[in-house]
This record gives C-alpha cells, structure tokens and sequence, in this order.
C-alpha cells in the first residue's frame, strides 16, 4: 500500500461544531442532582466552564491562523553545482536507487538462517502487512470480542424489568390433637384435627422503570376437612382468587433514572469497549507501518553496509599489493582491521533485518508467515519523499473529535453523573407505597369457585405506607459525596486526555516537519560524499592514487559516504513514521487505510 500524503483533517468549522457539542455535554452533566452547598455550587460552576474550555482553550491561537501549510524545505544538492553527468554517476554509485540496479541477492547478504541453511526471503508489501494486521494480530482479535462481551452486559442489565414468571405448590396432610370445647362440662367438639389440603400458586411479576413492582397472581387450594363432630360448609372447599399489586417507592429508589442507571452505565462500557477496540487497532496498524519503515531502514543498512565491506576489500588488497613498494605491515594490518569492523558490521545489519522481520511477522500474524518459520521479510514499497499538507486547527480538532482516548474520557464523566444521580436518590428516606386488590371465590366445585371470583362478591382493598430512614443519613451522605469527588476526577481527566491528545498531535506535526528537510539535508551531504570518494577513484584510475596515504583516505571517504547513505535512508523512514503517528494523533488511520471497524455482535 503506497501513500501519497495528503491533508487527512476535517474543515476549520468541525472546530465550532465541537466547541458547541462540549457546551452540550457540559449542560448534560450538570443535569443530576446536586447538593445545595455554597461550595457544591461553585463546584459546578467549575465543572461546567473546565468541560467546556478543556478544548476551546487548546484550540485558541490554532483559529487565528486557520489555513493550511504545505511542508516545504529549501534547496540542497543544487547548492553542489554538479554537472547533470556527474550527478547520473553519483546516483549510480550512491544511494537507494543504486542498489536496485545489482538485482537480487538478499540469500547471500543474509548467510544462513538458525536452521543452517541459506535464508529464504519473501517481499511483502506495505498494504498487505497493514490489511493482515487488521485482519489477524492476536491483540486486536482479543479486543474484538470485548464490545461482544459489554453487549451481553446491557442485556443481563435490561433483563431487571423482564416478566418473571413463579408458582408454588403445597399438600399437606394433617391429623394434629387439639384442646375439646363445649357447654358445661361435657366437651362436644372433637379433640383433633383432620384435613387434607392441596393448594397452588400462580403469577407474573415485573419490576418497572419507575421503581415500582407489579404482581399478577393466582391462588387456588381445595381442602377436605373430616375431622370427628365438626361441620364445614362447604366442604371439601375450593377456594379461588386473583389479586394485583402494585409496589411503589415514592422517594428512595423513585424514578427511572435510579432505576435504570445499571442500564446506562453498562451501555456506556459497550461504547467504550468500542473506542478500546478503535484505540487498539490504530495502535497496531501504526506500530506495523513502523515497523514496516525500520523494515525498509534494516534492508537498506545490510546493502549499504555490504557494499561499504566489499569496497575495503579492494583497498585492503590494493594495500597489500603495495607492501613491497611503499606500505608497511602495519599500515595494512589497519586496513585488515577496518575490514574486519565492517564485516562485523554486517553481522549485526543481518540480525538486525532478521529481529525486525520476525517484529512485523508477530504485528501481522499472517498463517502464511508464522513467527517461529525462518522465513525473513524483505520491503517491497520504498518511503514516500513527498509533501504534507496540514492545517494546525484542523489537526487538533480532528485528534479531540476522534481520539478514543478522549471519547472514553466523556464516557467516563457520563458514568459519573449517572452514579451521582443514583448516589443523590439514595439519600432519600424509604417511603413505599402498596395498592393492592383481590377477588376471591368459594364453593364445593372447581370450576364454579374459577368463575365466581369476578362476580364481586369478596373483594378486598389493600392500600398501605411504610416509612423508614436512618438517622443521621450518614451513609448516603458520603456515598453522595464519594460520587461527587469522583465526577471532578472525570472532568480533570477529560482535560487531561484532551491535553495528551493535542500534545501528541504537535508533536507528531513537528516531527513531520522536521524530517521533511531533513531527508533533503541527509541527501546533499551523500551526494557531496559520493562526489569525494568519486574524485578519488576517478585520480586512482588516472594514475595519482594508488599511494599509501590516498588509500588510506580513500577507507576514509568510504566510510563517511556509507555514514552519509545510512542517515538519509533513516530520515526517510523517520519521515514516512511520523506520518504514521500523524494519522494516530488525529485519530483517523481506520480511514487513511480505508478500514471499516466492524464491531462484532454477540450471539443471541
């Protein structure tokens, strides 16, 4: 995937929009219940102006110059004044481009894997590594099911006011001794009682937004009495009734936004399981197009270094050629020496390559290219030497609109007002309410004592209050004020991730601008040391540089021109990372890679 940078942010007037929108949601927060102190006042005056100037204020010097920069650099290898022949010959003897005219040979620049066999390499691009990353990286696959696992949290929190059905059944048995009654004293009653009874119950009942409680319930029960000397009509007996209730706090526990806060707040951690999820993703793909430059930076420091060797070979034999004419042993025992550094050098450039390839196989987690296979990634697509354009206002307000660091923060301060509304409610006394009616039946037969229970012949009324409260309500009152404390740590943590996310963000811009002439500057200063290791050989050839001090100047020039190719190969990638963190700042890189974050549902 091949990005041609440009302007990633949002018009000049998203910034208006979201100053409104944080007015809004400071006007929201304040909407709970609040204590009538001089102090919990100002309190939430101050909560109201920290929510919404958090941004406002962050943003104030960006809106006095609002249109956009382009990232420019002055001139650099023109300074030269090189003739455009030389420059040809310098770009073929220096350089990224220059390495792609000497074909493949990454199997005998890597040696030979842990397995002692001669490396295998496999070209990736930087589109594939990102899409495999977003498809396959363990760490976003594990915050993926999180939202799953939050929605079953809202649905276990709605179930509160489901219908729940119960009944009951019961038979008993009963032939117990009892005390004998009469007139005088002859006892006439019997002296036990003798019933078999069978009864049942049968209702539905729903708890309500509200608070309150609704009972629907039917009671059926037959009783055949036969104890000795004693009459019942009738008998056996069979009794029928229907009876709603109605519970109902009026203080404590009253309202649904008590009631319904459980609701709430596990539907505010499914939001924030998805800006965890959102933060979570953008991490790893900009940690894998990181690594992808270090990848490209590790590739071209094996060449540079590589060539650099097989350059001080030649010297170092030149050397020892001259040994019988004018160098001496220890003269050439330093250009052994110098040779044998940069093998050494090429050494660590090989592992180096290997450590980053087995890096971005782990960020990618492609079954094609497991971590543990001997298989080294080789860049197929070079860093991006091209401008940014960018707006200061634009990027800051597109990183506070779009950062899940500062959408979870907002969810953090709706959770605290919710708590505090319910920490408010809670310090109410208990008044509960209970209405309650009942139709009742009885005969000799079933189905008659079902169908005269509507004939309103036995109804009773139940109409009762109770009232209870703690004296002192100490309880309530420093859970309030627990709940208080812990809605100001919110908006300071608001103002806190607001702040981080612009930091980050300037930060980022100033990097970009920073490398962009940086790359320039690293370029001028390789083709300048191409030129001197060019003169060099151009007056060996001709006869004038074979002596032992020109050689030994020649190592120098070596050297320094490789020092110069490795430090403009890493302000290019340097470059192409800070862009990656440019697009993570402002929270955009699901859009920049045209990746949809499809959150997964749970199953019903």
């Amino acid at each position: 995937m091949h990005h041609q940078p440009t302007t990633p942010l949002a018009p000049a007037h998203r910034a208006l929009a979201l100053a409104g929108t944080l007015s809004t949601l400071a006007a929201a927060l304040t909407g709970c219940a609040g204590s009538k102190s001089p102090l919990a006042a100002l309190s939430e005056r101050e909560l109201r102006a920290s929510v919404a100037q958090a941004a406002t204020n962050e943003l104030a010097e960006a809106r006095v110059e609002s249109k956009p920069v382009v990232t420019t650099r002055g001139s650099g290898v023109e300074r030269l004044e090189l003739r455009p022949d030389l420059k040809a010959e310098i770009e073929a003897m220096s350089g990224l481009d220059s390495y792609n005219n000497e074909g493949p040979r990454a199997r005998e620049l890597l040696g030979t894997n842990l397995l002692g066999q001669p490396a295998k390499t496999v070209t990736i691009s930087l589109e594939r590594s990102v899409r495999s990353a977003a498809s396959n990286n363990l760490s976003v696959q594990f915050a993926r099911l999180a939202p799953a696992v939050s929605q079953a949290q809202v649905l276990a929190a709605e179930a509160a006011f489901d219908w729940t059905l119960f009944s009951n059944l019961n038979y008993s048995n009963i032939d117990s001794p009892r005390v004998s009654t009469g007139t005088g004293t002859v006892a006439t009653t019997a002296n036990s009682d003798v019933q078999q009874s069978l009864s049942g119950q049968l209702g539905l009942r729903r708890q309500l937004v509200g608070g309150g409680r609704f009972t629907l319930q039917t009671d059926v029960s037959n009783t055949d009495n036969n104890t000795r000397n004693l009459a019942n009509n009738p008998n056996p007996a069979n009794q029928s009734a229907i009876s709603l209730t109605w519970d109902q706090p009026l203080l404590r526990n009253a309202g649904s936004e008590a009631n319904k806060s459980e609701i709430r707040l596990a539907r505010n951690s499914e939001r924030a399981a998805i800006q965890t999820l959102r933060r979570d993703l953008t991490r790893t793909l900009t940690e894998t197009e990181k690594a992808y430059w270090q990848l490209v930076r590790s590739a071209a420091d094996l060449r540079i270094l590589q060539r650099l060797l097989e350059r001080g070979e030649k010297v170092r034999d030149q050397l020892r050629e001259r040994e019988r004419i004018d160098a001496n042993r220890a003269q050439i025992a330093d250009a052994t020496a110098r040779v044998e550094r940069r093998k050494a050098d090429v050494l660590r450039a090989q592992t180096q390559l290997r450590l980053v390839s087995d890096q971005l196989k782990a960020l990618m987690n492609d079954p094609s290219l497991p971590v543990g296979s001997e298989v080294v990634l080789l860049p197929a697509d070079m860093a991006v030497d091209a401008p940014v354009r960018f707006s200061l206002l634009d990027s800051l307000s597109a990183a506070v609109q779009n950062r899940p660091e500062v959408q979870q923060s907002i969810l953090t301060m709706d959770d605290a007002s919710i708590r505090q509304v319910a920490a408010a409610n809670q310090r109410l006394p208990d008044l509960n309410l209970r209405l309650q009616t009942r139709f009742a039946a009885i005969t000799d037969n079933f189905d008659e004592s079902l169908t005269e229970q509507f004939s309103g012949e036995f109804v009773d009324y139940v109409v009762s209050m109770a009232f209870e409260m703690p004296i002192g309500l100490r309880r309530g009152e420093a859970e309030y004020r627990r709940r208080m404390l812990e809605r100001m740590q919110a908006v300071i943590g608001y103002r806190n991730s607001v702040q981080q996310v612009v930091s980050e963000t300037k930060s980022a811009l100033n990097r970009v601008v920073l490398n962009y002439p940086l790359i320039e500057q690293t370029r001028t200063s390789r083709v300048a040391a191409a030129e001197v290791l060019r003169v060099l050989l151009v007056e060996k050839e001709q006869g004038g540089g074979y002596t032992v001090e020109r050689l030994d100047l020649e190592l120098n020039r070596e050297e320094s021109l490789a020092a110069a190719e490795r430090e403009e190969v890493e302000a290019l990638a340097e470059y192409n990372a800070a862009i990656a963190d440019l697009y993570a700042a402002m929270g955009t890189t699901l859009e920049r890679n045209n990746i949809e974050l499809v959150v997964p549902a749970g199953e019903d």
